[in-house]
């Protein structure tokens, strides 16, 4: 690659003439380069363990689990669970309270990672506490 001599401290302008001289492939590639620089500088960077945390919060129940749970509150709504189906709607309602801890101890674990608290984390991605 080409070096082009510039000063410690250059006006933008004169950076613009430098790179002005590069031949196309070069430009390109610098092009690139700062293209890039400017994507990291804008997206905050997400530790292995964030991406982790950020994927297991985001999980939702799976879709038959949510079909059936949706099927089993209609039926009580209508008056028309038995005791069997009762019992297979308390199991799930378990469940989903279990994945529902389970989230907010992963929030917690993320709002430590940023060193704010979880009201903070949850403000940052957007979720708001819902109550029963």
């Amino acid at each position: 690659m080409p070096t082009i001599s510039i000063q410690s401290e250059i006006p933008l302008e004169t950076l613009l003439h430098g790179v002005a001289q590069l031949d196309t492939n070069h430009l390109e590639q610098f092009t690139r380069q700062v293209l890039a620089l400017r994507a990291q500088r804008r997206a905050p960077h997400l530790s292995h363990r964030e991406v982790e945390l950020l994927q297991q919060i985001n999980e939702g129940l799976p879709t038959p689990m949510q079909s059936r749970l949706q099927e089993l509150v209609e039926q009580q709504q209508e008056g028309g669970l038995t005791a069997e189906t009762q019992q297979e709607l308390l199991t799930l309602i378990a469940e989903v309270e279990e994945r529902d801890a389970l989230r907010l101890t992963l929030l917690g674990e993320l709002a430590q990672l940023r060193g704010v608290s979880l009201r903070e984390v949850m403000a940052q991605l957007g979720l708001r506490p819902t109550y029963a």
